[in-house]
């Protein structure tokens, strides 16, 4: 039996609703909806993609062109306020898999390192032991930059705790970013055709001195894109009809370096840049494609997004530079852009297909975080979070803005929003308070402009131009309060 969306929508605002959190009001028609209630998952996190990089954010089609992505946006809902939890990579893929913000951890400011630790603890549940515990074949393919082992790793040695510890059948990475000194991918615990324990010469290889010397063989960077495709693509198929599967699939694109294939380079016009964008669209093309052949569209679940804003350059040679000049704007209107604590860093794109269940065509403006996908993928397979507060305890339910279901509150009373330097800042309803003080163990000064305590009210100046701090200042209090609240308190609220 399967529900039409106006029967599954009144059915999950029941199930918010209800005191019990999780548990299904109608439950002779939940038991007959194992499909409905438990859809396939994917979820794509691209690397770097700014908020307006895509032409169904506004993108030109003159400068680059987007149709796969853009097909989701036609087929489903496009959110216009999604938000990643830091605006750098690995504190956002943290936030992401366990629902709780990475600077509850002991990294406080930066990334992890290509040979840092697992960063999660095995002992926290993520999106994928979640999944894994209710009957989901799960798998990690892409970008992983969370680390592997219990302390600093030799990548000649099993790698393990990993991927397969925290709730993954199944890995397949670069480990750290595209282009990164390891030059080599993992599979499962292991390093793909590791030959021995002995250091390669620097020499040898195209990464030189940054090099770490791992005898296997070494990424060609202009086939990454297509390698990591084909193995998420291989996966899929693999699965049975009559068990759910997660896939979180990470692609390195468009992370520097930019190195399209053959088969996208050139056909931008804005150069590399865009040309990386569009290798990003072939690749979720493919993933697409993969589920029409399946005939497991209608049964899937696809999240897109982006783990931080775009990199904007406006200056010099490089790529980004380039296509500045040549007219794209990749965050937009937004100011700044990753590593930032200004909208640019934070704001991304964010579509949800799932056909039947989510509105085809539909735009909605709640404010979300990436951090509230635990929560979210929680409530849709009846998985109760625990209100103690110890467990995904920043994320929110965000399932009834997925399926267009009305509410008279924001979904999430607060977000808190982190710089990779250690800035805060926290949003409630229009206003953003930026705390502007960076981590008192930060090596490096920071972007100076970022310091000092800053308030915006983003409903009118979404550019953040005006600070009207002097002008509010009960509403800034009020905000640092909360702020410093939620950090000692442990959780959002």
């Amino acid at each position: 039996m399967r529900l039409n969306p106006a029967e599954y929508q009144h059915l999950i605002s029941a199930r918010i609703q209800s005191p019990v959190f999780g548990i299904f009001l109608l439950l002779t028609i939940a038991t007959t909806t194992v499909a409905a209630d438990r859809p396939n998952i994917v979820i794509i996190l691209a690397d770097d993609l700014g908020y307006r990089s895509v032409n169904s954010y506004g993108a030109d089609e003159a400068h680059i062109r987007t149709p796969n992505i853009d097909r989701l946006a036609k087929e489903g809902r496009r959110f216009t306020d999604a938000n990643t939890s830091s605006s750098v990579c690995s504190p956002t893929r943290y936030g992401l898999l366990t629902g709780r913000y990475d600077w509850r951890t002991d990294q406080k400011h930066g990334v992890i390192n290509t040979n840092d630790p697992l960063h999660i603890d095995t002992s926290r549940p993520t999106i994928g032991s979640l999944l894994k515990s209710v009957g989901y074949r799960t798998a990690a393919i892409g970008k992983w930059h969370l680390g592997y082992r219990n302390e600093k790793h030799d990548f000649t040695k099993p790698l393990s705790p990993g991927p397969l510890d925290i709730g993954f059948d199944y890995h397949f990475a670069v480990p750290q970013n595209h282009g990164d000194a390891s030059g080599v991918y993992v599979r499962n615990r292991e390093v793909v055709g590791l030959r021995s324990d002995r250091v390669v010469p620097a020499g040898s290889s195209p990464y030189g001195r940054d090099f770490m010397g791992i005898d296997a063989p070494q990424r060609v960077d202009e086939n990454v894109m297509d390698e990591l495709t084909t193995d998420a693509i291989s996966w899929l198929q693999k699965q049975r009809d009559d068990e759910p599967f997660f896939l979180y699939f990470a692609p390195v694109a468009i992370h520097f370096p930019y190195t399209p294939s053959a088969k996208t380079k050139d056909t931008s016009g804005i150069g590399l840049y865009g040309d990386w964008i569009h290798e990003l669209d072939l690749s979720v093309g493919r993933i697409l494609d993969t589920l029409d052949r399946m005939k497991a569209t209608d049964d899937t679940l696809i999240i897109f997004t982006s783990d931080n804003g775009g990199v904007l350059m406006t200056e010099g040679d490089r790529p980004e530079a380039e296509a500045y000049r040549a007219g794209l704007r990749c965050n937009g209107t937004l100011r700044g852009r990753k590593h930032s604590i200004y909208e640019g860093g934070f704001r991304v794109p964010f579509i949800v297909r799932w056909p039947g269940r989510v509105g085809a065509e539909t735009v909605c403006d709640e404010t979300i975080n990436l951090v509230d996908m635990y929560a979210t993928v929680a409530a849709l397979t009846d998985q109760a979070i625990s209100s103690d507060g110890k467990l995904a305890e920043d994320s929110f339910n965000v399932l009834p803005a997925i399926l267009g279901a009305a509410s008279s509150e924001p979904l999430r009373p607060s977000m808190i929003v982190h710089s990779p330097n250690g800035n805060y800042a926290i949003r409630r309803g229009p206003w953003k308070y930026i705390e502007g003080k960076a981590s008192p163990t930060l090596k490096r000064i920071p972007q100076r402009n970022e310091l000092g305590a800053q308030l915006y009210n983003l409903k009118d100046d979404p550019a953040e131009q005006s600070n009207l701090l002097a002008e509010y200042p009960h509403i800034a209090k009020q905000l640092a309060d909360l702020l410093n609240e939620q950090r000692i308190l442990g959780r959002t609220r």
